[in-house]
């Protein structure tokens, strides 16, 4: 299928764009890789009557070092963060390691950091991390008004965020590094959506927990942190078997997923126990 008949608009700069999204109201959308938009106009998911095309707006696209923080354009793509594991450091380097699970080479050569954090899908691995490591996003709007919106408040629900519809998410921030961190998922075939995701960052001592945070994506409308899980590594021990196993039948015990054509909420839960497990012991063996 086609898309629906719609308008063509190329933003000069950041500002422009809005001016853009302002003036033509709900029904324009911003586009850059388009590996998430295209698709749903192709299938008639979604009809914007304006397009606003962001892809030449190089000011966003960058990965910059912030003190112990990191900052990333959301116009860098998927690829790049993929391939500068080197200028990322151990402390990030969950963060490229997270990409080999996007799509395949063509979308993450195409796609980019803001849009799928704009995009919204609970089981996308720059939404769970971004919930995970406490990330914040900036986001500017008419007369250049700029604000920045902590990531446990940007996704309200199915592909729905709380950025308004003439501001431009133009910065992702992770405020600090994630030495121990790890994201792992399943899906039906490699490339697919993730039916459940799960991404862990421990604190650790030498071989001992201190604590950590977990997040699970597919498991509800938005990626969620689980704070059952991460009592458990609040309390402590040996990074080992006996704790992750503690850990991810907490977290299996918290949730609540949906069933849907890839399992049922059993199969679902069972996922996430295991993927929990999994992701403790690669991020302790970071």
């Amino acid at each position: 299928m086609k898309p629906a008949a719609f308008s063509y608009h190329r933003a000069r700069d950041v500002d422009g764009a809005s001016e853009l999204l302002s003036q033509l109201g709900g029904d324009a959308k911003l586009v850059a890789g388009g590996q998430s938009l295209v698709p749903m106009m192709n299938f008639r998911l979604a009809r914007p009557r304006h397009l606003v095309d962001i892809a030449r707006l190089d000011e966003l696209s960058h990965i910059t070092p912030d003190g112990a923080g990191l900052r990333i354009g959301a116009l860098t793509t998927h690829h790049t963060v993929e391939t500068a594991k080197a200028r990322l450091g151990g402390g990030f380097a969950v963060l490229s390691d997270a990409m080999s699970w996007v799509g395949h080479v063509p979308i993450r050569s195409m796609g980019t950091v803001g849009g799928s954090l704009a995009h919204a899908d609970a089981t996308a691995e720059w939404c769970l991390l971004a919930v995970l490591l406490d990330a914040t996003v900036t986001v500017r709007g008419p007369d250049r008004a700029e604000r920045t919106i902590d990531a446990a408040d940007l996704f309200l629900g199915f592909y729905t965020t709380t950025v308004e519809p003439d501001e431009i998410l133009t910065e992702v921030i992770f405020p600090r590094p994630a030495p121990h961190a790890a994201l792992t998922e399943f899906a039906q075939r490699h490339g697919d959506f993730a039916t459940v995701a799960a991404a862990v960052d421990l604190d650790l001592d030498g071989g001992t927990v201190r604590g950590g945070r977990v997040a699970l994506g597919g498991v509800a409308p938005v990626p969620v942190r689980v704070s059952a899980a991460e009592e458990v590594l609040r309390r402590g021990g040996p990074a080992g078997p006996e704790l992750f196993a503690e850990c991810a039948t907490a977290a299996a015990s918290a949730i609540d997923p949906p069933a849907d054509a890839d399992g049922s909420a059993e199969y679902r839960t069972n996922l996430a126990r295991t993927l929990v497990t999994r992701a403790c012991e690669e991020a302790a063996h970071r």
